[in-house]
């Protein structure tokens, strides 16, 4: 009986949340072992379609970079990093597109959907379905300055690397209304036809501003924030993380994550959360429980 009264009460724990987040939207960036995992995948297909059902609508945006990786070499073609971003030129963008927008984006579609039930159901896109993502070419220069954490010696052009210029939630919006899933390959294009490959921690919080999410959602392969001691920070601010950047505690590839966090959060989103995707059921675990598992990051 014992049991069954602690999921009793499990429950009720969760329900001022469910209160408070029905209708709202959350952007999950869905990336690393959380991705690679069969039971994490599992579990996380489950988390997405519990928000959903309970009145949460999700919006996922995926990466993808290993599986680019594992396909370019059995093509043949060598794999080039500058600051840890992908050197994309034209054939590797094709690459890119197959893998992201094709193999990638319908393998996590058909996960949601094998076990959604009813009127829910996942759909897979690319910001060139419904003119979603505009972007540009990333100016190297000017990304590496922002990062502060990479000084090339010589900026390479990195090809078909693109940023955020625009994001039309239109189609968004109209899927939601027919309680579809949107799953979002990070890929743009310009004006002339171009398609670009973008970094998806950016994408999910350009998305995130444009729809004015209640949370992006960012999962990682660490256990969120850690301060100088090495201790999980629960919670922390936009002033604190530029803080943490300059002193030495946040390095890496760190960076354009809280960096993306941080953009978020000025565009209008209410909280930026990182979590460890490594733990089944972690955005669950940091939505519904007073205590949480990762960092919330608040403007």
């Amino acid at each position: 009986m014992e049991r069954f009264v602690e999921k009793a009460e499990i429950l009720m724990e969760a329900l001022p949340f469910i209160t408070k987040f029905r209708g709202k939207t959350f952007v999950i960036k869905y990336g690393g072992n959380a991705m690679a995992k069969a039971d994490l995948k599992t579990a996380f297909a489950q988390d997405i379609l519990m928000l959903k059902y309970i009145g949460i609508n999700p919006v996922i945006v995926h990466g993808g970079g290993p599986q680019i990786g594992q396909v370019l070499k059995r093509m043949g073609l060598e794999s080039k990093f500058v600051g840890g971003l992908r050197v994309t030129d034209r054939e590797t963008m094709e690459v890119v597109e197959m893998v992201l927008g094709g193999l990638v984006n319908k393998n996590i579609v058909m996960l949601i959907n094998r076990y959604a039930g009813g009127h829910i159901r996942a759909v897979g896109l690319t910001g060139k379905d419904g003119g979603l993502i505009r972007a540009k070419k990333l100016d190297a220069e000017e990304y590496f300055r922002q990062m502060g954490d990479f000084r090339p010696t010589e900026l390479l052009d990195l090809g078909h690397v693109g940023e955020v210029e625009f994001v039309d939630v239109q189609i968004l919006k109209h899927l939601e209304e027919d309680n579809y899933i949107p799953v979002i390959a990070p890929i743009g294009f310009d004006s002339e036809g171009n398609a670009y490959n973008i970094n998806a921690d950016f994408v999910a919080s350009a998305v995130a501003g444009a729809l004015k999410a209640e949370k992006a959602i960012f999962l990682t392969d660490i256990e969120g924030l850690k301060d100088q001691e090495g201790k999980t920070i629960s919670s922390i601010n936009i002033s604190q993380i530029n803080q943490m950047i300059e002193n030495g505690t946040i390095t890496g590839g760190m960076i354009p994550k809280v960096k993306a966090c941080i953009q978020a959060l000025e565009e209008g989103v209410k909280k930026a959360h990182i979590l460890d995707g490594r733990i089944p059921h972690c955005v669950l675990l940091e939505i519904f429980t007073s205590e949480g598992i990762g960092t919330e990051i608040i403007k």
